[in-house]
């Protein structure tokens, strides 16, 4: 079984690596940036298309807000981007808008912020994964019809690509993201060619339709409202801006400088791209609607619920292109893949703000462990869990579980940017060097102005999307604060219990009064022999072996073969009416352990081991349930004493032969490399 779980395990994830390789994991500007920005740049697919779906409810005509709200949002991207670059420079750790906010606000601030942006890498992972193949059931009859199956399938694919290490991930996924980038670009540029310098007259597939207002002409608060509801919707183009943050160790070094590069050329570029879809798509016409079944209207009537709409940058790419002409499919076939991959953010967000948190007690120590191929794996295959439950919830349903969306985000933003304040105001009455002092005043006003513009968008985000779904976010980041909160309780409790008292623990160092020793007898064969033997070498004060009467003819078969070969251990006999085993020998040590409190019961378990899993199932499930008993008593100590079949030491031999062995399930403490965080030698390479 181990052998055969470990060649599968080789095949999906590769070869392991050395511990002393992790440096060559460590990824250049040009891999991270799609690494780790693919979410934000991706997010062109369906965030234009959002603000122009919530703007529709007042009818086409509100579509002149549409270039406002892209400034808005713009704006935002820009204070964002210029905020986190102050952050990856004073935390490159790796923490993130965690770190910040655990250290400048405290715990709890951390938890929350925490919870947050895991809730927010589930639903990255949900969201994307649900857009690309509901643009590729456009084109694919297949996947339309079975969406939440092929979208839980491509989950687990990207999470064997992750698997198999972040620098390969990372080049795998470089190529998809370039071209989609280049796409849209190559769209933006020549689509502006035509209409500024040629005067070329484009429109969309849907520009001759006309939208069906659902509300009369909306004035005052109504207006405000629409349009602050088309704001957090716009607000997707966001997503993923931290994501640079949390990830600054699997940067190359100089770490900090090398992040906050990334950040800005993917700000840069999300922001080119996200106002240029927008201003082509008000320019040819795209008419869109959360309703277009009954909203949009073709020659007058209703579209129907045969009508496909299609999104917003398939649209725009068929006015510029043509429909069906080469960079037409060309951009359909980058933007479907894109969103594929835009959940490899998440894939290397997670992974690496969970060890984090591990390492802090926060989550389970197993997240801070790195595997075969010096990933974070047990992060990463809870994300794809994680996502996939979500998917399944939701039938793959992008426009539902897009609601959900950005709460997380702006939680995190609002938390992080304050917590920065907070940062330079106390190095600020520290710091007496005027240049200093000039440099720490001007960052402190950049994440003053992001925190209340973060903050801000926060509120208007609950206001506006929390009846839409953005609750269950909220109740995702409440569990996550109160399943971290239990595990810290959990980890310092033990670590209590552990803790030596000042004097060097002289009382867990002292000799027990007396050592009561029981062998447990089923027959009289070589494994029995040889725990007697082993059990008389410890010099016990009491020696005694035990059976449990179960078939009285097979008991005194065994007192007869005990008898006859003269051993000389009394054996003793358990009677058991209801043929149980386990019960009579615990209640027996309980006995013993009541009579004399000081003595401790020393349990001796014969078994043999067998070399194949099948084998496995046959034998020994009687030991492994008194095992399971015995260790929950106090004063019992339980030993197992092994007996080798031929058949297990056949399955040593095959494993010897085997180069670099590595059992499944083998323990791999901490990562690799250096330990402490924030490592920064200054040398870029």
């Amino acid at each position: 079984m181990s052998k055969l779980t470990d060649v599968s395990k080789r095949i999906l994830i590769g070869s392991a690596l050395r511990s002393d390789r992790l440096t060559q994991t460590l990824l250049p500007k040009r891999i991270a940036l799609p690494v780790f920005a693919s979410d934000p740049l991706s997010s062109v697919a369906y965030a234009p298309g959002e603000v122009l779906m919530v703007l529709s409810i007042a009818g086409f005509s509100a579509y002149r807000y549409g270039p406002w709200i892209t400034l808005a949002v713009v704006v935002l991207l820009f204070a964002v981007v210029a905020s986190y670059r102050q952050n990856v420079r004073a935390y490159p750790s790796g923490g993130g808008d965690y770190e910040v906010a655990t250290v400048n606000l405290g715990p709890r601030a951390g938890l929350t912020v925490a919870g947050a942006l895991l809730v927010d890498y589930v639903l990255t992972v949900a969201v994307s994964v649900a857009a690309g193949v509901e643009n590729l059931g456009s084109a694919i009859p297949f996947v339309s019809e079975n969406k939440t199956g092929t979208a839980v399938a491509i989950i687990a694919l990207l999470a064997v690509l992750n698997l198999r290490g972040v620098r390969e991930s990372g080049t795998i996924f470089a190529a998809p993201t370039y071209l989609f980038v280049a796409c849209v670009l190559a769209t933006i540029a020549w689509g502006a060619f035509r209409g500024l310098v040629l005067g070329d007259e484009m429109s969309a597939p849907s520009a001759g339709y006309e939208v069906s207002a659902e509300t009369a002409e909306l004035t005052g608060f109504a207006l405000l409202f629409l349009l602050l509801r088309a704001f957090s919707s716009g607000c997707a183009a966001l997503t993923g801006v931290g994501a640079i943050s949390n990830g600054v160790p699997a940067f190359r070094r100089p770490k900090s400088r090398n992040a906050a590069t990334t950040l800005a050329l993917m700000g840069g570029l999300a922001a080119t791209m996200f106002g240029g879809i927008i201003a082509l798509a008000l320019a040819t016409g795209v008419k869109m609607s959360e309703t277009p079944a009954t909203d949009i209207l073709i020659g007058g009537r209703p579209a129907g619920p045969d009508y496909h709409q299609d999104p917003v940058i398939a649209q725009v790419s068929a006015a510029v292109f043509g429909h069906g002409s080469l960079p037409f499919l060309l951009v359909a076939a980058a933007t479907a893949l894109i969103l594929f991959l835009a959940a490899n953010t998440a894939y290397n967000g997670f992974p690496v703000l969970g060890s984090i948190l591990a390492q802090d007690r926060y989550l389970p120590r197993q997240l801070h462990t790195r595997g075969d191929r010096l990933a974070f794996s047990n992060g990463i295959v809870l994300l794809a869990v994680f996502a996939g439950v979500l998917v399944y919830a939701y039938d793959a349903d992008s426009t539902r579980l897009i609601q959900l969306y950005i709460v997380g985000v702006f939680v995190s933003f609002t938390f992080s940017q304050t917590g920065m304040v907070r940062h330079w105001n106390r190095h600020l009455a520290q710091e007496g060097e005027p240049a200093a002092r000039r440099r720490m005043k001007r960052s402190r006003a950049i994440n003053a102005f992001g925190a209340f513009f973060t903050g801000l968008v926060l509120v208007v985000v609950l206001v506006t999307k929390f009846s839409h779904g953005a609750w269950v976010a909220l109740i995702g980041m409440a569990l996550f604060y109160a399943m971290m909160t239990a595990t810290r309780r959990h980890y310092d409790r033990v670590a209590e219990e552990l803790a030596l008292p000042a004097e060097a623990g002289r009382e867990e160092m002292a000799k027990p009064s007396r050592v009561h020793s029981i062998v447990l007898v089923s027959k009289v064969h070589r494994p029995t022999l040889r725990a007697l033997a082993y059990a008389k070498m410890m010099r016990s004060d009491v020696l005694e072996a035990l059976s449990v009467n179960v078939d009285p003819e097979e008991t005194r078969a065994l007192f007869e073969e005990w008898n006859r070969r003269g051993i000389d251990i009394p054996l003793k006999t358990l009677d058991s009416p209801y043929r149980e085993v386990t019960r009579p020998v615990v209640e027996y040590v309980k006995g013993l352990r009541r009579s004399n409190p000081r003595t401790v019961v020393s349990v001796y378990i014969p078994e043999y081991v067998v070399g194949h899993w099948y084998e496995q199932l046959l034998h020994n499930q009687s030991a492994l349930r008194l095992k399971g008993r015995l260790l929950f008593t106090p004063g019992v100590m339980v030993t197992s004493v092994p007996y080798q079949l031929e058949s297990s030491e056949r399955a040593r031999l095959r494993a010897r032969r085997r180069s670099e062995w590595s059992a499944p399930g083998a323990v791999r403490r901490g990562p690799a490399g250096p330990a402490g965080r924030g490592e920064d030698d200054g040398r870029e390479e």
